[in-house]
């Protein structure tokens, strides 16, 4: 595992899927703005991706994604409401190892100032999974301002305190040196 010195800023792997049935490169203003944000923290973009709201081209992604020794975090936008084909739940959270509760609980309380009472339609959710954070959130760019501005950013930040995820996040290659 990886151990944060507490004034060392660790850079990690971050891989950023987007679940859509009409987001393209083009127009997916929700991942981009999570790919710039997490770059600017001084982190590295492992992978990017856009797949169609479907239970199991969403887990084969990130599958292959907690399996890779480049991603220590995951970052999911979209597919997270209560129509028909919003499936990001269903498809991630039979792959955690161990459930974050608070990260829904914590962006369902944030959003409430935002957009009110509509907050309750996020199905907001993070766990871990073979040591590598997954963040879940809703599609829309000013959800991922709120979840990476007001919560991910500083869990991904090996400096903060009292705790962070940084210290239990999967660094292969450092377990092959030890």
């Amino acid at each position: 595992m990886s151990v944060s010195t507490g004034s060392e800023r660790q850079s990690l792997g971050v891989a950023v899927l987007t679940v859509s049935d009409t987001r393209t490169e083009e127009n997916d203003t929700s991942g981009q703005y999570l790919v710039d944000s997490l770059l600017q923290e001084g982190h590295r973009l492992s992978d990017k991706q856009i797949v169609i709201d479907d239970i199991y081209l969403i887990r084969a992604v990130i599958s292959q994604w907690i399996a890779n020794a480049d991603v220590q975090a995951i970052l999911i936008t979209g597919g997270t409401g209560f129509t028909g084909r919003d499936s990001t739940p269903e498809a991630v959270s039979v792959l955690f190892d161990k459930t974050v509760e608070g990260f829904g609980e914590l962006f369902r309380y944030l959003s409430y100032d935002e957009i009110g009472t509509s907050t309750v339609q996020s199905r907001a959710i993070a766990g871990l999974a073979n040591e590598t954070v997954i963040f879940c959130m809703p599609g829309s760019t000013s959800a991922c301002q709120t979840a990476w501005g007001k919560i991910i950013r500083e869990q991904l930040d090996s400096t903060y305190r009292p705790c962070n995820f940084v210290g239990v996040l999967k660094t292969r290659a450092e377990q092959k040196d030890a």
